[in-house]
Formats: structure tokens, sequence, C-alpha cells
């Protein structure tokens, strides 16, 4: 990961398409649930790992373990 790619490593907080402010969250996909973001434009950044709950994935912003890649 490169300086800037990521949110964590200093790209905007907020989507250059749709203006919207990004909050990390989690979400579900086939492979599990992951932490991420989600706009207007639809997923902004998802976590590299997945998780096998949602209370796996939450613990994981809470204690500041995520790692970020940006669509």
């Amino acid at each position: 990961m490169l300086n800037g790619e990521t949110i964590n490593s200093g790209a905007s907080p907020i989507c250059q398409e749709c203006g919207v402010k990004l909050e990390l969250g989690v979400y579900r996909s086939h492979a599990g649930y992951y932490t991420g973001t989600y706009c207007n434009c639809g997923p902004y950044s998802r976590e590299l790992g997945y998780y096998q709950t949602r209370e796996d994935a939450a613990l994981a912003i809470a204690s500041n373990t995520t790692t970020w890649t940006r669509r």
C-alpha cells in the first residue's frame, strides 16, 4: 500500500465522485463480513481480510486493526 492510497494512509475521507463523507462500517458479502465504506456510488473501500462474524469485524474497527483498500 502506498501513502495516500487508503483512508488510513491519507486518502480523502470524502468520495470524490459524490461528496459523501465516508464512515467505516461492517458489511456482508458471500465470503463473510468485512470492514469498509459505502457512498452513493456504492462500495468505496474494503478491508483486505474477511471475518466469520459481524462481531469480529466490529472488533477490528474498535481496536483499529483494519487495513484499507480503495476501489
